[in-house]
C-alpha cells in the first residue's frame, strides 16, 4: 500500500487526507521540536507550538495542540489524552455542562474549560499565518477530537471567517447536548468527519441522552472495512457497549480499538 504524498490544495473529503490529518493527530501528542521538524518535512514551513497549563484538577490541567502552516494549507492538530486519565470524566453521567459556542446549546465542563485557555492562541495563531487565504483543516484523536469539534463550533459561530475547511476526529467522545450538536451539523456539513474504530469505548461516552454526537460518523468493522455510517450492530453496540468502569480495565476490547495507530492501520487497509 502507497499513500499519496499530503496534497496541500486537497478541498472536500478525501481517505488519504484522513489518513494524513490521522497522522497529523497522533504527531500532537509528541514535544514541540518532533513536531515542528516533522511538519517541516511534510511541507509546512510555519509553525505555533500551543501549551497552556491551568489551575485545574487533574487529568484536564493542561491543553497543548499546534498550528502548522504554508501557502496552500494550516492545520491545527490538538493533543489528546490517556483514557485512564479522563476515565471519571467519561463516565459520570453527572458532570456539569457549560454554555456551547455563541449560547448554543451545552458543552462537556471539562472539555469547554480544557478548550478555554487556548482558544485565544489558536485564534491569533491562525490570522497570523492565514496570509494567503489557506484553506484550515482541524484534527485530533481521544480528547483531541472533541477539542477540535469544540473549535470548530466556536469559530465558525464566533468568527465566520474562520470557518475550517475540514474537521477529522478519531476516537472523539460525545462532546456537546443535541441542541449543539443540531446547531454543527447544519452548519458544518460535509466538513466534518468524526472516525469510529469498531468497539472503541471512547466514543460511547460520556452517557447519553445528556451528551450526543455530531453526525457523519466514518465506522470501521471488526475487520477495519470502512463504512460511511454505524452499521446496525455498531449502532447498538453504541447505546449499549459498556458504560461502566470495567469496559475501561486494560485489555479490553474496547481499549484495544482506542489507540491513534490502529486508525491509521485501518485507514491504511482501505486506501
Amino acid at each position: 500500500m502507497t499513500v499519496s504524498a499530503l496534497d496541500h490544495r486537497v478541498t472536500g473529503y478525501q481517505l488519504d487526507h484522513a489518513y494524513w490529518l490521522g497522522k497529523a493527530a497522533k504527531l500532537a501528542y509528541s514535544g514541540e521540536e518532533e513536531i515542528r521538524a516533522e511538519t517541516a518535512r511534510w511541507g509546512f514551513d510555519r509553525f505555533r507550538f500551543l501549551h497552556v497549563v491551568r489551575d485545574l484538577p487533574v487529568p484536564l490541567d493542561d491543553t497543548q495542540a499546534y498550528l502548522a502552516a504554508s501557502d496552500h494549507m494550516i492545520i491545527l492538530a490538538f493533543r489528546g489524552t490517556e483514557i485512564t486519565q479522563i476515565k471519571d470524566w467519561l463516565t459520570d453521567a453527572t458532570t456539569p455542562v457549560a454554555p456551547g459556542p455563541a449560547d448554543r446549546g451545552l458543552v462537556h465542563l471539562g472539555f469547554d474549560q480544557a478548550l478555554a485557555t487556548v482558544l485565544p492562541l489558536v485564534c491569533q495563531g491562525i490570522k497570523e499565518l492565514r496570509t494567503n487565504d489557506q484553506s484550515i483543516w482541524l484534527t485530533g484523536h481521544s480528547l483531541g477530537g472533541a477539542l477540535a469539534m469544540l473549535a470548530a463550533a466556536t469559530l465558525y459561530f464566533e468568527d465566520p471567517n474562520l470557518t475550517p475547511d475540514g474537521v477529522y476526529t478519531f476516537g472523539q467522545p460525545r462532546t456537546c447536548d443535541p441542541r449543539l450538536a443540531h446547531a454543527y451539523d447544519e452548519a458544518l456539513e460535509g466538513r466534518t468527519f468524526r472516525f469510529v474504530n469498531n468497539n472503541d469505548i471512547v466514543p460511547q461516552l460520556p452517557p447519553e441522552p445528556v451528551f450526543r454526537h455530531v453526525k457523519a460518523a466514518r465506522y470501521f468493522d471488526r475487520t477495519g472495512a470502512l463504512h460511511e455510517q454505524l452499521s446496525l450492530w455498531g449502532g447498538i453496540a453504541d447505546k449499549v457497549g459498556g458504560h461502566t468502569d470495567e469496559l475501561l480495565l486494560p485489555g479490553s476490547d474496547a481499549l484495544k480499538d482506542h489507540p491513534m495507530d490502529r486508525y491509521l492501520e485501518n485507514i491504511e487497509k482501505n486506501l
